[in-house]
């Protein structure tokens, strides 16, 4: 039998409009046991999302109280709304042996790493994975055919990417979008080699 391994904290980031709220999905859908936190943000729920499902949205003052509580893993502002991660879901799933899925932006994964570096369960579980397009030009394309946001918001989208994207050599996987399949096909490969490194198994493999 297979020893037991060490959870996986495995968290993707990419440019808004990137694709990872998409591999995310898939990964859920395709990945036995992986477990995804819930985000808290301020901003409106958009057509069809639900509280406590897509997100837990929270009002600012209620944020606020999270974060004096000292609640979040990380916190952030971002196009005008505040995005957290509550760091006892995290935890509590990370204590049951369950790898836990995160979709973050930029500004969250760095929070996180910082974070980690000084709490041994996250250092021991934490992965990080950025999913960039291939260029601006593609990635608006991709936000003009969501119509979500006016032209001034899609234009600090992008400028924001630009940002973002710099900031690739932080991460400990670089994954270049292509199409979702391949994209999913590499992160999968990434989450099963991090399963199988000899630093996370609990117990010596039979001889």
């Amino acid at each position: 039998m297979p020893a037991p391994t060490q959870p996986v904290l495995l968290l993707i980031a990419a440019p808004s409009g990137g694709g990872k709220t998409t591999v995310c999905q898939q990964l859920l859908a395709t990945v036995p046991g992986l477990s995804r936190v819930v985000t808290c943000t301020t901003r409106p729920p958009r057509a069809g999302e639900q509280d406590g499902v897509d997100y837990h949205f929270l009002t600012e003052p209620d944020f606020d109280r999270r974060v004096v509580a000292g609640e979040f893993l990380d916190h952030a502002r971002v196009s005008g709304h505040r995005y957290g991660t509550l760091q006892a879901e995290v935890l509590t799933r990370l204590g049951a042996e369950r790898n836990v899925l995160l979709n973050v932006d930029v500004q969250g994964a760095a929070s996180i790493r910082a974070l980690a570096a000084n709490v041994p369960a996250l250092r021991a579980a934490l992965v990080t994975v950025f999913l960039t397009p291939a260029s601006l030009d593609v990635l608006a394309e991709r936000l003009a055919r969501r119509g979500q946001d006016a032209p001034d918001v899609m234009a600090r989208r992008l400028a924001a990417a630009r940002a973002e994207i710099a900031q690739w050599g932080q991460f400990d996987y670089l994954v270049p979008s292509t199409t979702m399949a391949e994209d999913l096909r590499r992160v999968r490969s990434i989450l099963e080699s991090e399963q199988l490194r000899t630093s996370r198994v609990n117990v010596a493999p039979a001889t």
